[in-house]
C-alpha cells in the first residue's frame, strides 16, 4: 500500500458504499477534506480505480490556480471526452471577463445526464477549492440534482488553517443530507514508522526511524519525499540519524515537497512559517534561552499568546490568526511544544527546509523585526541580542546598547563565546570612537584570553589608536601591554605604556601612577627591563613617595622581599599600612595582588587568601590585566604552600596551558611538584616533557618551572640533572635581583643534590648562604627548611642540633605538638591541654610541607647518633602527617627511614580513626562531650599529663587543631569505620592496667 493510502480504509469503504447507492439511482456528494500533503489526490485516484472496477464511468477534473480565469474550465475537463461535448459546450468558451452564456450551464447539465443514461458515473474533482467560480456554482447546482441520478460526485478540498481566512467551501450552501464529508487525518506515528522500515528495505536504526517520523510530520507527501531522498543511499552509507539541513539530502525531494506545501498555504502563511523557523534557527540556543528566560515571554505556564504576538510582528501578519495557526500546525504534527511549551518544528530538518528557499536579506529583516518586537515586550537583553546576531546592522543606538548589555551579562556568567559574538556584532553598529575603543579593548582582551593571542592584539592596538577618555585609554594600554608582555615583548609593552603617559595623561597623576605600576609589574617578564624600572621606582619613592602611590610602594616592598632586603614582619607591617590607605579603583587591583603575594611569602596564608578573593572580585575578567593572572598565581601558590595537592590538581586551570603561550606557567610548575609529591611521577614526566625549553621567554615563571623540573629529576634518581635545573633557576633569579628563598629555594635543593653526588663542601656553602638569607626573612617555612638542609650537610651532633631546631621552628609554625617529642611540652599547645575550648594554637600558618621533611631529617640524625626511640617517634609523626596530607613521596621516605632504623613496617593507616588507640579514642570521645582534661583524668583514674599526651596524639592523627572539631572528626570516622570506643585487645588491657596502677 502506498504512503498516501495508509490508514484510509474507512474512506474507501465509505466511497464504495456511496457508489453502490449511486448505481441504484441515488447519487450524492462525498467531500474528502484534508491539509496539504495528507494524500487527497492519491485517495481520489484510488476511489476512481475502485469505481471503474465496479463498472462505473469516471469523469475526472484536476483544478489548478492557473485556470481560475477560464469560466467552466473544471466542468469542461469533466465532460470533454464525451460524444456531445462540442455542441453542448457551445463550441468555444466565453472570452475571459465576459459573463457566460446563460444557456451554457443547462447544456452542460444535459450532457452530464446523457452520460449517466448510458452508465453510472463517478465525477471525480481534485482540489475543488482551486476551481473557477463558474465551475463551482455548476457543481453545487449539480449536487442538488444528482440524488435521483446514478451519479456519485467525489471531490477533494484543501482544509487547513491559514493566516489568511479561507473562502467558503464547496458545500457551504448545500444541505447536509446531500453531502458525506470525511476529513483526512495525519498519519499515525506507528504507521509512519512501519512505512520507513519497509521503504528503506534494510535494518534501520531506531533513531533514524524516529527522525523520519518527526520530519515527515504525519504528512504522506513529506514522508514519501524524504524516503525518496533516503532510498538512494547505500546501506553502508546510511546515516544513523537524519541530518539537520537539507543540503545533506539528495536529490532534494524533501525540500521541494516542503516548498510546495508552503506555496499551497499562501504567501502570508509562508511568511509566518519562515519567521517561526528563523526564531527557532538555533535549537540549542533556544533551549538555553528557555532555561534562562522561561518567564520572560508570558509570565509562566505556557508561552502561546506572547510567542504568537512575537511571531505575528516578525512576519507582519494578523496577530489574531497566528495563535490558531500554531495550534493547527501542532495538531497536524508539523510543530511540537518545545522548552516551556514554545512551539517549534517537529524536526530541525523540517525547519531547515522551510528556511531553505528564503533569501538572506529577507531572513535578516525578519530577525530585525523580531528583535524590535522582543525589545518592546521587555525580553532580556541576551534574547534580543540573539536576534540581532542574525540581522543586518540596524544603525540605531538601541541595538548597540542591547548588544553590549548582553555581552556584559555573558561575561558575568563566564560565557566567553557568547560575549565574543555580541561584542563583534556590536562593532557593526555605529558608535562614537570613544565607545568603540572601549568595546575593542574588551573584545581584544577576550579574544586573546579565549581564542588566540594573534586575534586579540590587533584589536587592542586599534583601541589604542582611537580617541577616548584618559581612564579608558589606560585600560586599553594596560590590556595591550599585558598581551605583549605575555608574548615575550615586555620592552614593547612598557614603551606602549610610557607613550601613553607622556602624550595623553597630563593632569591625571593618579592615572600616571597606575601606568607606572603596570610598567613595573610587566617588567617581570624581562630581567634587564625589570632592573631599570625598579631602579627608577626606588629613586622616585625616596624623593617623592606620593608619585608612585600605594600600589607602587607595595611593589617596592615585594621587590625588597625577594631581594633579601627586609624581613617578613617588616614587609607585612608596611603592606598592611598601605592597605589601610585610600586607593584609586584603577590601581587597587595592583595593590591587592602585590599584598597577597607578600602575605603568602610571609606564611600569612589566610590573609593572602582573603586578599586574593577581594582582588579577583574587583577584576573584570573580560579585560586583560596583569594582576588578574598574578592573583590566580598567588591562589595556586597558597594551595601549594598548604600541601593541598589534590585540590591543586583538581583545578582545570592548573594543568591547562595559558592561551597565547608555549612556555610553562606558574600553575604548571606547581602541578609538576604536586604530581611528584602524590607519587604520580609518570604523569609529571609527561607534563615536563610537554614543554620545549630550548628558547623560552626569560620570565620568572620559567624559573619556577626549572625548579619544579629539578624536583622531578631528583625524585626519579637523577641528582645531576636536577642540580642543573636548580642552578639554572638560581642564575635566572639572581639576574632579576631575586636572592631570597621566598620564591624558589634553589640553594637548599642544590645542596641536597650535591650531597647525593658526594660533594658535601659545595652543599655546605649553599646551605649556609640559604640560612643567612632565611634568617633575614625569618619565617618558619624558609628558616626551618634552611636549618634542615644545613643540619643534613653538617652531620654529627651539630647537625642534629640544627635539625632539632628546624623541627621546633616549623612545629611552632604548624601550631601543633607531638606526643613523645621532648622539644615541646604539652603546655605549649593550649588546645590539647586547656580545660575548655581554647583559642587557636600559637604560631603562623601550617607549614606541613616543610615540617614533614624536617621530621624525617631529624629521625635520620637521631638514628645516626643511636637514639632510635626518638628517631622512631619523629619518623612515625612524619609518616602520619604525610599520610594525612596525601604526600605519597614523603610518607615513603619516612617509612624507608623507619625500616632503616630497625622499625617494623606499619600494617595499618597512621592517621584517621583507624589509627587511634583505644585509650586515645576514649579520651577523645570524653573531650568531645565538653569534659575538661581534669574531669577526664579523674573519671579514668589517669594523670592529667597522660590525658594531655593522648589527646595531643589524637589531634594529630585526626588532622584537627581544636577541641571543638573533635565531635565532627569522630562522627565522620565512626560513619566510615563502625562503632567507636575501645574494643578488646592489648590497648584496652594496657589502659586498664594503667588505671589500676594509678588507683
Amino acid at each position: 500500500m502506498s504512503v498516501a493510502l495508509r490508514e484510509r480504509r474507512e474512506e474507501l469503504e465509505l466511497v464504495a458504499a456511496e457508489a453502490e447507492r449511486a448505481r441504484a439511482g441515488a447519487g450524492r456528494l462525498v467531500l474528502l477534506r484534508g491539509a496539504t500533503g495528507t494524500g487527497r489526490t492519491a485517495l481520489l485516484e484510488a476511489v476512481a480505480e475502485q469505481a471503474e472496477a465496479a463498472g462505473m464511468r469516471v469523469l475526472r477534473a484536476r483544478c489548478s490556480p492557473d485556470h481560475t480565469s477560464v469560466p467552466f474550465g473544471a466542468v469542461f475537463q469533466l465532460l470533454a471526452h464525451g460524444p456531445g461535448f462540442d455542441s453542448a459546450a457551445g463550441e468555444e468558451p466565453d472570452p475571459p471577463g465576459t459573463p457566460p452564456h446563460r444557456g451554457r450551464p443547462a447544456r452542460l447539465w444535459r450532457l452530464l445526464r446523457s452520460y449517466a443514461d448510458d452508465v453510472p458515473l463517478l465525477v471525480a474533482v481534485d482540489d475543488v477549492h482551486l476551481a473557477d467560480e463558474s465551475s463551482r456554482r455548476w457543481l453545487v447546482e449539480a449536487v442538488r440534482r444528482i440524488d435521483r441520478l446514478p451519479v456519485l460526485m467525489v471531490v477533494t478540498e484543501r482544509s487547513q488553517y491559514d493566516i489568511d481566512p479561507p473562502a467558503d467551501g464547496l458545500v457551504h450552501a448545500l444541505s447536509p443530507a446531500l453531502v458525506r464529508t470525511r476529513t483526512l487525518a495525519p498519519l499515525s506515528a506507528g504507521s509512519a514508522a512501519e512505512l520507513v522500515r519497509s521503504a528503506l528495505g534494510r535494518p534501520v536504526p531506531a533513531e533514524l526511524v524516529d527522525d523520519c517520523v518527526r520530519a515527515g510530520a504525519g504528512s504522506p507527501l513529506l514522508l514519501r519525499a524524504l524516503l525518496d531522498d533516503l532510498g538512494g543511499t547505500a546501506a553502508e552509507d546510511s546515516p544513523a540519524a537524519l541530518p539537520d539541513n537539507c543540503a545533506a539530502l539528495y536529490p532534494g525531494s524533501y525540500a521541494a515537497a516542503v516548498s510546495w506545501w508552503l506555496d499551497s498555504a499562501g504567501p502570508t502563511t509562508t511568511e509566518v512559517a519562515r519567521a517561526l523557523a528563523a526564531l527557532d534557527d538555533d535549537e540549542k540556543a533556544d533551549e538555553k534561552a528557555g532555561e534562562k528566560d522561561g518567564d520572560s515571554a508570558s509570565g509562566g505556564g505556557g508561552h502561546g499568546d506572547a510567542d504568537a504576538e512575537l511571531l505575528a510582528r516578525t512576519a507582519g501578519a494578523d496577530p489574531a490568526r497566528v495563535p490558531g495557526w500554531l495550534t493547527a500546525m501542532t495538531g497536524l504534527g508539523l510543530l511540537r511544544p518545545g522548552p516551556g511549551g514554545r512551539p517549534r518544528y517537529a524536526h530541525p530538518l523540517l525547519r531547515d527546509a522551510v528556511l531553505s528557499s528564503w533569501s538572506g536579506a529577507l531572513r535578516q529583516a525578519a530577525h530585525h523585526r523580531a528583535a524590535e518586537a522582543m525589545l518592546r515586550r521587555g525580553d532580556r537583553a541576551e534574547a534580543v541580542a540573539g536576534q540581532l546576531l542574525r540581522s543586518a546592522p540596524v544603525g540605531e543606538a538601541w541595538a548597540t546598547g542591547v548588544l553590549l548589555d548582553a555581552a556584559d551579562l555573558a561575561v558575568r556568567d563566564d560565557r566567553s563565546d557568547d560575549a565574543l559574538a555580541f561584542l563583534r556584532r556590536a562593532l557593526d553598529e555605529p558608535m562614537p570612537d570613544a565607545r568603540r575603543s572601549v568595546v575593542l579593548t574588551e573584545l581584544g582582551s577576550l579574544e586573546y584570553a579565549t581564542v588566540r593571542s594573534t586575534a586579540g592584539i590587533p584589536r587592542l592596538a586599534e583601541a589604542m589608536r582611537l580617541p577616548g577618555l584618559p581612564r579608558d585609554r589606560v585600560r586599553a594600554a594596560v590590556a595591550l601591554g599585558t598581551a605583549l608582555a605575555r608574548q615575550g615583548e615586555a620592552r614593547v609593552a612598557i614603551d606602549v605604556l610610557r607613550g601613553l603617559e607622556n602624550e595623553h595623561l597630563t593632569g591625571h597623576p593618579d592615572l600616571v601612577r597606575t601606568v607606572q605600576t603596570a610598567s613595573a609589574l610587566l617588567s617581570d617578564h624581562d630581567p634587564g627591563t625589570r632592573r631599570e624600572v625598579y631602579r627608577w621606582l626606588r629613586e622616585t619613592a625616596e624623593r617623592s613617595p606620593q608619585l608612585v602611590g600605594t600600589a607602587g610602594q607595595a611593589l617596592l616592598v615585594r621587590y625588597e622581599s625577594t631581594a633579601g632586603l627586609t624581613s617578613a614582619a617588616s614587609a607585612m607591617r608596611r603592606i598592611r599600612a598601605l592597605l589601610a590607605q585610600p586607593a584609586d579603583p584603577l590601581a587597587e587591583g595592583f595593590l591587592l595582588g602585590t599584598a597577597a603575594a607578600v602575605a603568602q611569602w610571609a606564611d600569612q596564608l589566610d590573609e593572602a587568601e582573603r586578599l586574593v578573593r577581594r582582588g579577583l572580585a574587583g577584576q573584570r575578567t573580560s579585560l586583560l590585566h596583569p594582576m588578574h593572572l598574578a592573583l590566580l598565581n598567588v591562589r595556586v601558590d597558597i594551595a601549594a604552600a598548604r600541601g593541598a595537592y589534590a585540590e591543586l590538581l583538581d583545578d582545570p586551570v592548573v594543568l591547562s596551558p595559558v592561551v597565547g603561550r608555549l612556555d610553562p606557567a606558574n600553575a604548571q610548575a606547581h602541578a609538576l611538584i604536586a604530581l611528584v609529591e602524590t607519587g604520580r611521577t609518570e604523569e609529571a614526566t609527561a607534563l615536563a616533557d610537554g614543554f620545549d625549553l630550548q628558547n623560552p621567554y626569560d620570565s620568572w615563571e620559567l624559573n619556577r618551572f626549572l625548579y619544579a623540573r629539578g624536583v622531578l629529576r631528583a625524585a626519579t634518581g637523577d641528582p645531576a640533572g636536577a642540580l642543573g635545573d636548580f642552578l639554572e633557576c638560581g642564575r635566572h633569579q639572581s639576574a632579576r635581583d631575586v636572592v631570597s628563598p621566598v620564591v624558589t629555594p634553589w640553594r637548599t635543593a642544590s645542596a641536597e643534590c650535591h650531597l647525593a653526588l658526594g660533594r658535601p663542601r659545595q652543599a655546605l656553602a649553599l646551605a649556609e648562604e640559604e640560612l643567612r638569607l632565611a634568617t633575614e626573612w625569618n619565617t618558619p617555612r624558609v628558616l626551618g627548611r634552611a636549618l634542615r638542609v644545613l643540619g643534613t650537610a653538617t652531620g654529627g651532633r651539630r647537625g642534629l642540633d640544627l635539625t632539632d631546631r628546624a623541627v621546633r621552628v616549623l612545629r611552632e609554625g604548624a601550631g601543633g605538638v607531638s606526643a613523645g617529642t621532648p622539644d615541646v611540652t604539652p603546655e605549649a599547645a593550649p588546645e590539647a591541654t586547656a580545660d575548655g575550648d581554647g583559642s587557636a594554637a600559637p604560631g603562623g600558618e601550617p607549614v606541613e610541607t616543610e615540617l614533614i621533611p624536617a621530621l624525617i631529617a631529624q629521625g635520620r640524625r637521631l638514628t645516626a647518633v643511636g637514639d632510635r626511640a626518638r628517631a622512631r617517634e619523629a619518623l612515625r609523626e612524619a609518616a602520619e602527617r604525610a599520610e594525612r596530607l596525601g604526600a605519597v613521596r614523603m610518607r615513603a621516605a619516612a617509612e624507608a627511614a623507619l625500616r632503616e632504623g630497625g622499625a617494623r613496617r606499619a600494617a595499618t593507616a597512621r592517621t584517621g580513626s583507624g589509627s587511634l588507640t583505644a585509650s586515645e579514642r576514649r579520651i577523645a570521645e570524653l573531650a568531645a562531650q565538653s569534659r575538661t582534661n581534669t574531669e577526664i583524668a579523674e573519671l579514668l583514674h589517669l594523670a592529667r599529663r597522660t590525658v594531655e599526651t593522648h589527646l595531643t596524639s589524637a589531634y594529630r592523627k585526626l588532622g584537627i587543631r581544636r577541641r571543638a572539631e573533635l565531635g565532627a572528626a569522630l562522627a565522620d570516622a565512626g560513619s566510615r569505620s563502625g562503632p567507636t570506643g575501645p574494643g578488646p585487645g592489648p590497648d584496652r588491657d594496657r589502659d586498664r592496667d594503667r588505671r589500676g596502677t594509678q588507683a
